[in-house]
């Protein structure tokens, strides 16, 4: 029987959170216990700050439970992309920043000391059609020269010492791309948040937030769905689960559904076949599949099934899609039982950039693309640094430099309408690259 429940939040315990009265006052609110929030809260805590997480649900209850687990180098963008959009200078120091991103993860694992299954067991983009597979090769001379940063081509008939699937043409090695479990890490930097003296406030749904001076002090009015409380300043990490309390910065954020389906444990020679060397893997497609191995040897596959944020009738379909993708891929699957299958939102701006600065008086930092893991982590002690130095976003990252422009002609003010024609363009893509 399959069930509809995140695989991985049955590896993890939570932190338990008790109820609480909110807070009159804090010096700064953080919107969201995911990544962002959590790893700013931990930070701003220890530099001394009174800090209050407001979390919707429940701590890490959003996309930073429900991901793949994998912990990849650069961007949603190629480098190539990126040279040609930004220019040399301004993109290596985007590039540099998503490996300082992976590092601050590994630190703060080490550090907190978080059982999270953390592994430097490097990621494999495999290419759908021959001329990706060109790409591919013009990639790793882009990246080594303008980059300074090394990866590895695999040709087609070396490819299966990488992966146990023959419909492929070759493939792209990064070892520094890393694979985590993504619940015990959200849990874990929960915890070290709580240690450091941040208090979350869960089942707390932020509805308005509106400018209101306190003891001579300017600052906000947070009315939640618990009451009220008074922060002098905002972060807002709320992702692909952005609302209506942050409007502006809601029709900046696309929430696209992404889809995963978990098999049963495979035996330990059939999953040394499917991923000899257990990568992080995912294709090359704009309508893409990533897949890897858990560490008790279950197959995770996961893909944008369906474009919509996740329901039932969502869910469900995308289990069947999903497990009829991964026979196509692996064969050798036809006969194994998938066992989990669930949702998540991911954040996607107009420019599939992240982006962070202040926006009417706000903090944010949004905008992942599927690569929050790292990047959610390191953007959220920076934007903690910032706030509590006073020093502008724009000084330090290369994120807050680039324009975040929304929907063109303001056609995207509430719901995003457009998806089915994001996922028909999408496919269009994949069809004539």
């Amino acid at each position: 029987m399959i069930q509809e429940k995140n695989f991985w939040l049955t590896t993890a315990e939570m932190p338990q959170i008790a109820a609480r009265p909110l807070p009159e006052r804090v010096d700064v609110a953080i919107l969201g216990g995911g990544f962002t929030g959590l790893s700013a809260a931990r930070t701003l805590a220890k530099l001394g700050v009174k800090v209050a997480v407001l979390e919707a649900q429940t701590l890490g209850w959003g996309a930073s439970s429900r991901n793949g687990g994998m912990v990849l180098t650069g961007l949603k963008l190629g480098a190539t992309d990126l040279l040609t959009r930004y220019g040399k200078e301004a993109t290596q120091r985007m590039f540099a920043t998503s490996l300082e991103a992976i590092s601050t993860v590994e630190q703060i694992i080490g550090e907190e000391k978080i059982d999270c299954n953390f592994s430097r067991s490097g990621h494999l983009e495999v290419a759908n059609k021959r001329g990706h597979f060109e790409s591919f090769q013009r990639s790793a001379e882009i990246m080594a020269r303008e980059l300074g940063h090394k990866v590895r081509v695999i040709p087609p008939d070396e490819l299966s010492a990488e992966i146990g699937s023959k419909i492929y043409y070759g493939g792209l090695v990064d070892e520094l791309s890393v694979g985590v479990n993504p619940a015990r890490y959200v849990a874990g930097l929960g915890s070290a948040a709580i240690r450091a003296g941040a208090e979350i406030y869960e089942q707390t749904r932020v509805d308005r937030i509106e400018a209101a001076a306190s003891n001579g002090s300017t600052g906000w009015k947070i009315e939640t769905s618990r009451g009220a409380l008074w922060a002098h300043d905002v972060l807002v990490a709320t992702s692909g689960y952005t609302g209506g309390a942050t409007p502006a910065l809601r029709r900046r954020i696309i929430p696209i559904g992404s889809y995963i389906i978990v098999t049963e444990v495979l035996p330990e020679a059939l999953a040394g076949e499917i991923s000899p060397r257990n990568r992080m893997i995912y294709n090359s497609l704009y309508y893409t599949h990533y897949y890897r191995l858990t560490p008790d040897r279950r197959v995770l596959f996961g893909g944008r099934a369906a474009f919509f944020p996740e329901n039932e009738n969502t869910i469900r379909k995308s289990q069947a899609i999903l497990r009829g993708d991964m026979i196509k891929i692996f064969p050798q699957l036809r006969d194994t039982n998938v066992e989990y299958v669930w949702g998540g939102t991911l954040d996607f701006a107009f420019d599939m950039m992240p982006h962070v600065g202040k926006m009417d008086g706000l903090y944010y930092s949004v905008g992942y693309a599927g690569h929050g893991v790292a990047m959610a982590t390191l953007l959220g002690q920076k934007m903690a640094e910032y706030i509590a130095s006073g020093v502008s976003a724009k000084n330090e990252s290369p994120f807050a430099e680039i324009p975040f422009h929304g929907a063109p002609l303001g056609l995207y003010r509430r719901k995003p309408w457009f998806l089915p024609l994001a996922g028909l363009w999408f496919r269009f893509l994949d069809l004539i690259s």
